[in-house]
């Protein structure tokens, strides 16, 4: 029960009881209530710049690990950017120049992307740059990685022309070592057996027994196998492609047909003295584009540095020639 209170009133001079009027109290109370709604708000306010809620703290955690992925998400791409800009100078400096192809310009490997805002969805957060900047960064690493896989699939193809090229240039000597009595005489201008004039001989002379095996010089097709064609007397010719044609004349007999497809090495005729001919020898000569051309260029395939180099000096001496 609550205690009455009195107050002292002068006038009467005796004590009268404290009566509390109802608009008072209820003003006290209205007072009291905002007060103390006030000191919550305030209170509140100041634990939510100092204080975390357990939520706050999760929400904190996932953008530190977020931001943590991020980095590291970086990292890899650095990582990518440097072992594809390995790939990509070795593909411009060594590879394609090897091939004889262009390279490819630095601008077209590393363009960007034109046209409509691609990462508008990005837009807007805390973190939109970063997220924005690293998308940026993978579109372009795609379209590098993109770019560089359709320049090695074409590496591949012209590698393959590189070899069928390599394999189809007439480049071993068409009677071996073995088989030769000696290289009689070279291409340049020679002593004509028959008439001692000094006229051009327009390929090498192969001295050897009748019946000695010839030996297609590169990979291709025969053009011809017959003894239609002055001077020559038996004799075959071999389309290697990309200009190239081999001539092999005076043959004794044939082992090869027109239109036969051969490769390197392969056995197509025999040594003999059919023709304009003074002895049993092979008249070899090569075609390049339709201009004959000096076969002592064309041995690398079958013979040593120091071979080569004696078959050199014999070729340059300017004797009389056998056909």
């Amino acid at each position: 029960m609550s205690k009455v209170k009195y107050y002292y009133d002068s006038d009467t001079l005796s004590y009268r009881k404290i009566t509390r009027k109802k608009r008072r109290t209820f003003k006290y109370l209205i007072a009291f209530l905002f007060s103390t709604a006030l000191f919550a708000m305030l209170a509140v306010f100041i634990a939510s710049q100092f204080l975390e809620s357990p939520k706050e703290k999760a929400l904190k955690r996932e953008l530190s690990n977020m931001e943590l992925q991020f980095e590291l998400l970086n990292k890899k791409m650095e990582e990518a950017e440097a072992v594809l800009t390995n790939v990509e100078d070795r593909d411009n400096n060594i590879y394609r120049l090897y091939f004889e192809s262009n390279p490819i310009p630095e601008e077209q490997r590393k363009a960007g992307f034109g046209g409509i805002n691609r990462y508008r969805t990005f837009e807007g957060f805390d973190n939109s740059k970063l997220i924005i900047e690293s998308n940026k960064r993978i579109d372009i690493l795609q379209k590098r990685i993109v770019v560089q896989s359709k320049s090695l699939d074409e590496i591949a193809i012209l590698a393959k022309e590189k070899e069928k090229l390599l394999a189809s240039i007439p480049a071993i000597q068409p009677v071996t070592n073995e088989d030769l009595t000696r290289m009689a005489s070279g291409y340049g201008m020679r002593t004509d057996p028959f008439n001692k004039t000094r006229k051009m001989h327009w390929g090498m002379d192969f001295t050897a027994p009748r019946g000695t095996p010839i030996y297609a010089a590169g990979d291709g097709v025969v053009l011809r196998a017959d003894s239609n064609s002055t001077g020559y007397g038996n004799h075959i010719r071999i389309d290697h492609g990309y200009g190239y044609i081999s001539l092999y004349a005076h043959l004794y007999k044939y082992n090869v047909g027109k239109n036969q497809k051969v490769k390197r090495g392969d056995l197509i005729g025999f040594v003999g003295s059919t023709g304009r001919s003074e002895a049993p020898h092979l008249h070899y000569e090569i075609f390049k584009d339709g201009d004959r051309i000096n076969p002592i260029n064309f041995y690398y395939g079958s013979l040593t540095a120091e071979e080569f180099s004696k078959l050199l000096d014999r070729s340059s001496i300017e004797n009389q020639s056998l056909d």
